[in-house]
């Protein structure tokens, strides 16, 4: 990206609903994906997931991830 035109995402947590656009994966599978990303986090249930903390879990780049999070 050119230094002229950088990305400031509208928000830093990712949601089910979120991971379900990106991976195509059912409700229940994006909220089990939630769930090993706080456990492997050490976060307690309820506790907010980063998207941050989604690209480190899934291996996919935070710039890919913030393009179907715009809509």
């Amino acid at each position: 990206m050119p230094n002229s035109q950088i990305f400031i995402p509208h928000r830093i947590v990712i949601y089910a609903k979120d991971i379900i656009k990106i991976t195509g994966r059912s409700e229940r599978t994006a909220r089990k994906m939630l769930q090993q990303i706080r456990e492997s986090n050490g976060k307690k249930k309820g506790d907010l997931v980063s998207v941050e903390e989604f690209c480190r879990y899934s291996g996919l780049k935070e710039e890919t991830v913030y393009q179907f999070m715009k809509y």
